[in-house]
């Protein structure tokens, strides 16, 4: 055949390539069973730190309940009088301006701490680990250590085995109940729920102390590390935060490999092997199951155990430590150490986020200073926007919710200005209680054809009678056609 500019085509034939069998090649089922995980239990620096944590993120969840102050309960949300107490501070919804500036306050500081040591928060203070780290020496205490686990779970049902079982099922449940109990005490006055259960009254409160219970249960004593893989968002897009400089659990692969198992005494790099003598040590502590000597995954919560477990290899084996430890991408390429790691940790990136994060803390702590204890809504009654009354008078009526954001009994002193002659023509002074608010009815007078028809602006005065708050809130002032 020939081409249409005269010259012969040459046709090379293709021959069919053979597909290359891979031994590596493994089938995974998307609907796999999961296999449980024994973790086994290790001591360490960093599982220190775990328990330190623990007992400081849980005496503070199961004590501030029982904590007075003055004549209540120092920490409470009262959804249902719509108070919120925090030690000496009375907030109502309308001070959500600082629900805000606390949630921007938490984002920020994720995205911080996360720039600088990545899953900090996930190893050490998240509650599903916390509560994991509970329910799992809960269950080594009962059980034993991670073999007897292991055999206690493929043996029959045995005498031990049930008593075990139960035994570990009931500690599990009583924690879970008091954490709900607990969670819901924040919300109702803790002695007073202790009260309504015990009496079993208050469906509310006890569905709510059930429910929580048992998520607790569910999540810390069965789900475990699924919710960190699975449910946990942060998981998804921590490594959008995270760069080559963030600080996290990495294994030295240029130092580790080749892996394989030897003897104290053997020269091993005569050999070709690395410091790595693959005792999968690391991967019998990690609560998540992965092998961290794979590279960084997203199920790692950067707990450290397996930095733990591997120095403790690494002294009975007479090598350096730090095989597996807290570094960063660039600086085990790099071989940098620790001074040059943490002069690239202090990136502009950081620098940016803290200056935006202590900002943002100085100027709420500023505004809580300087907040005023006293909070007013003023609505117009719309059963009478305006009328004529004896004497000549012109006059609109307004209902003012006050609110009492102190701890004490305030009297309150109700004047107007804005417009020629404009008086209150009701009751000038209320008292209100400590940590309470009133609707106070207000009539509002000028004199008939002082104004001309519309809407004008004028200005409400709530002041304390000692003169220690004082408020200033615009309205309109109607006058008919």
């Amino acid at each position: 055949m020939q081409p249409s500019d005269g010259k012969q085509q040459k046709i090379i034939p293709i021959k069919p390539v053979a597909a290359e069998s891979n031994s590596d090649q493994e089938t995974v089922s998307l609907y796999a069973a999961q296999k449980k995980i024994y973790p086994r239990s290790i001591s360490g620096f960093f599982a220190r730190w775990r328990w330190v944590m623990v007992f400081l993120t849980q005496l503070v969840f199961y004590g501030l309940p029982w904590i007075e102050w003055g004549q209540r309960q120092m920490v409470l949300f009262d959804l249902g009088a719509r108070r919120f107490y925090i030690f000496g501070l009375v907030l109502y919804p309308q001070d959500f301006i600082y629900l805000t500036g606390l949630l921007i306050i938490s984002a920020l500081s994720l995205f911080l701490f996360t720039a600088v040591a990545g899953r900090l928060w996930c190893g050490f203070s998240c509650p599903q680990t916390v509560y994991t780290e509970i329910f799992m020496w809960i269950e080594h205490k009962v059980e034993g250590d991670r073999s007897a686990r292991v055999r206690l779970d493929n043996s029959g049902w045995t005498f031990e085995k049930i008593w075990k079982k139960s035994l570990k099922q009931f500690l599990w449940v009583a924690i879970a109940a008091w954490t709900g109990f607990t969670f819901v005490g924040y919300f109702v006055p803790i002695r007073e729920l202790g009260s309504e259960l015990m009496a079993l009254q208050g469906s509310w409160q006890l569905f709510w102390v059930g429910f929580y219970g048992f998520a607790t249960y569910g999540n810390a004593g069965f789900l475990r590390e699924q919710v960190c893989k699975y449910m946990c968002p942060y998981a998804r897009f921590q490594s959008a935060m995270f760069d080559k400089d963030t600080l996290i659990v990495t294994y030295d692969t240029a130092r580790g490999e080749k892996r394989g198992p030897r003897n104290k005494t053997v020269d091993y790099k005569a050999k070709g092997l690395g410091d790595c003598i693959d005792c999968t040590l690391c991967v019998q502590v990690c609560p998540v199951g992965i092998d961290i000597r794979n590279g960084l995954q997203y199920e790692c919560i950067g707990c450290g155990l397996c930095v733990d477990a591997c120095d403790t290899v690494m002294d009975k084996m007479g090598y350096a430590k730090g095989l597996v430890r807290f570094s960063t991408q660039n600086g085990v390429a790099q071989g940098w150490s620790q001074s040059q790691i943490m002069r690239r940790v202090f990136r502009p990136r950081v620098l940016v986020y803290s200056a935006i994060l202590i900002s943002l803390c100085v100027a709420m702590l500023v505004s809580l200073v300087m907040r005023t204890p006293l909070k007013v809504d003023v609505v117009r009654d719309r059963a009478a926007l305006s009328r004529i009354v004896a004497g000549g008078k012109l006059e609109n009526i307004y209902r003012l919710q006050i609110m009492n954001a102190t701890e004490a009994s305030q009297r309150y002193r109700i004047s107007a200005h804005g417009l020629d002659g404009l008086e209150v023509a009701s009751e000038t002074e209320v008292q209100i209680d400590a940590a309470q608010s009133r609707w106070v009815p207000v009539r509002l007078q000028i004199p008939y054809g002082s104004m001309p028809s519309g809407s004008h602006p004028f200005y409400f005065d709530i002041q304390t009678v000692n003169g220690d708050a004082q408020l200033t809130e615009k309205s309109v002032f109607l006058v008919p056609r």
